[in-house]
């Protein structure tokens, strides 16, 4: 992809401030694509932020077998697991709500990395592009599992990749690659803390950060923490 990312960055005095508004705006933009077209498929990312978000939306009100839930990188561990991304959705959010179990579909990471990558990547094949990718930001410009010195998948291939050498255990996942995560309508990135400023201020300079490949269409909007832009806006 050689085009130029767009951001357009929402500056939220708190987190908890910034995961109230995150919950808002998806019940809000998942009303009004389920009444456009009737559907709603949305990718959840991983981490605290997150976490908090997903147990805001148990509440909200919407039609949820309009819903279709994907997830934007997986841990290779044993399914249940407590650090799985999709324990910890299920748990905060996804068993609290009346979602069919045809309405989420896991990256079966359990398989190892590159089984789960061509896995997903098949499930993948047959959706066109999501409504909502939600991701988060780590200190090192991260995004998903996709990381610095890594291959990110930006010109096309396989939807989902498999990642080994992760700089944080566990060292192999599976991560949507930066094209596939791009193929949606709304991208939104999560970004608490005051150890996200680097990161941040890296990203706003135009660096080669993880983060920086996501190229969606219609931008990328950022909600971040005010505490996570120090002096740099």
């Amino acid at each position: 992809m050689n085009k130029e990312q767009r951001l357009t960055w929402h500056v939220v005095g708190d987190a908890a401030l910034l995961q109230a508004r995150a919950a808002r705006a998806i019940e809000r933009l998942a009303a009004e694509t389920i009444r456009a077209k009737g559907s709603f498929s949305i990718v959840l990312a991983g981490g605290s932020t997150p976490k908090e978000i997903y147990g805001r939306l148990c509440s909200i009100d919407t039609d949820w077998s309009a819903w279709s839930i994907f997830l934007g990188d997986e841990r290779c561990l044993p399914h249940g697991h407590p650090d799985r991304n999709s324990t910890m959705a299920q748990q905060t959010w996804l068993s609290h709500v009346p979602l069919a179990a045809d309405q989420v579909h896991l990256i079966p990471a359990e398989q190892g990395a590159e089984e789960a990558a061509s896995r997903y990547s098949k499930t993948l094949a047959g959706v066109g592009s999501f409504d909502l990718v939600l991701l988060g930001l780590g200190q090192d410009g991260h995004t998903a599992s996709l990381f610095p010195g890594q291959a990110w998948g930006e010109g096309g291939g396989m939807a989902a990749l498999a990642v080994h050498d992760a700089p944080k255990p566990p060292s192999d996942r599976v991560s949507l690659s930066a094209w596939r995560l791009s193929m949606a309508r709304n991208v939104w990135f999560m970004v608490s803390g005051a150890d996200k400023a680097d990161a941040v201020h890296s990203w706003r300079s135009g660096e080669c950060l993880p983060a920086a490949a996501i190229k969606p269409e219609n931008g990328v909007e950022i909600f971040v923490e005010k505490i996570a832009i120090k002096n740099h806006f």
